[in-house]
C-alpha cells in the first residue's frame, strides 16, 4: 500500500494534470489523453504499480476519461455551430471498427511495447504540431468511399493505441483535407467519442497481471478517472472558448516541443528500462 502522504501528493498532480488536459481538449484539439496517458504512467509507477500490463492501465483510463470529456467538448462546440455531424455520422462505422480493433491488439501487448508504439506516435504527432503548415492539403474535401473506409478504422485503431481521442490524427487528417480549423476540432471532440466508448467497454473486461491501484475495474482506475473528470469538466469549455477567442498556433508549437520530449523520454523507457 503506498504512502499516504505519496498519494495524496500524487493525486493533487493528477487534478492539476486534469485541468491542464480540459483546456488543451477544448483550445488545440489534440485531446486529453496525450497529456494524461504519460501523466498516469509517472504516477502510478511512483506509487508501485509498475506491473508488466501498466500502460494498459494507463490508456483504458485516459479513454474513459475522453468519453466525458469529449461528449462535454463536442456539445459545447455544437451550441458554437462548429460540429460537422455529417462527417460525424459518415465516418462512425470505420472509426468504430478501428477502435475495437486497437483495444483487442493492446489487451496482447505488455507495458513495454505499449511504452514504445505511444512513443513513436506521439513523436509523430510532436513533430507534425511543430512543423506541419496550415496550407498542407491533401485534397479539397474529406474522403468518401474507399479513402473514408480506408482512414476511419486507421484513425480509431490508432487512437486506441495512444489512449487519445480524436483530435491528435483527426484535426490534422480534416486540415490535409480543406476543413477549417474550427470546425475540424470541434468535429474532432466527436470522434473522440467514438473511439473510446467502444474501446472501454472491452477494457472493463480485460483482466491484469501484476499489482494494480485500488478501484481498478479491468484496465480502467476509478480514481483516477473521477479525478481527472472532475477537473476537466470544468477546464474543458474554457478551452473552447479561449480556441474561438484566439490563434492558438504560438502555443502549439510549445506543446509541441513539450510531446517530442515526453515522446522520446517514454522512448527512452520502452528501450533502457
Amino acid at each position: 500500500m503506498p504512502d499516504t502522504v505519496l498519494l495524496f501528493q500524487m493525486l493533487a498532480v493528477l487534478a492539476v494534470i486534469g485541468a491542464f488536459a480540459g483546456v488543451l481538449a477544448g483550445l488545440l484539439g489534440v485531446g486529453g489523453g496525450i497529456v494524461l496517458v504519460p501523466a498516469f504512467f509517472y504516477a502510478f509507477q511512483t506509487l508501485g504499480y509498475d506491473g508488466p500490463d501498466l500502460m494498459q492501465m494507463c490508456l483504458a483510463t485516459s479513454l474513459a476519461t475522453i468519453i466525458v470529456t469529449s461528449v462535454r467538448s463536442v456539445m459545447s462546440h455544437h451550441k458554437k455551430g462548429a460540429v460537422d455531424w455529417d462527417i460525424l455520422r459518415t465516418w462512425a462505422p470505420g472509426i468504430v471498427v478501428g477502435a475495437v480493433l486497437g483495444m483487442l491488439v493492446v489487451a496482447q501487448l505488455r507495458s513495454t511495447t505499449l511504452q514504445g508504439i505511444f512513443g513513436v506516435l506521439a513523436l509523430i504527432v510532436g513533430l507534425y504540431m511543430g512543423f506541419g503548415r496550415s496550407s498542407w492539403r491533401l485534397g479539397q474535401a474529406m474522403p468518401t468511399g474507399l479513402g473514408r473506409a480506408a482512414l476511419s478504422p486507421g484513425m480509431g485503431f490508432l487512437s486506441v493505441l495512444m489512449g487519445i481521442g480524436g483530435g491528435s490524427f483527426g484535426v490534422p487528417l480534416m486540415s490535409l483535407f480543406n476543413m477549417p480549423i474550427h470546425r475540424a476540432v470541434a468535429t474532432a471532440a466527436g470522434f473522440g467519442v467514438l473511439i473510446a466508448v467502444p474501446s472501454v467497454i472491452g477494457f472493463l473486461l480485460v483482466s491484469l497481471s501484476g499489482p494494480v491501484p485500488p478501484l481498478t475495474i479491468g484496465a480502467v482506475n476509478l480514481v483516477a478517472f473521477a479525478i481527472i473528470i472532475a477537473m476537466t469538466l470544468i477546464t474543458a469549455p474554457w478551452g473552447v472558448k479561449l480556441a474561438h477567442a484566439m490563434d492558438p498556433g504560438p502555443l502549439k508549437r510549445v506543446f509541441a516541443v513539450f510531446l517530442v520530449l515526453v515522446a522520446l523520454n517514454m522512448l527512452r523507457k520502452a528501450i533502457f528500462g
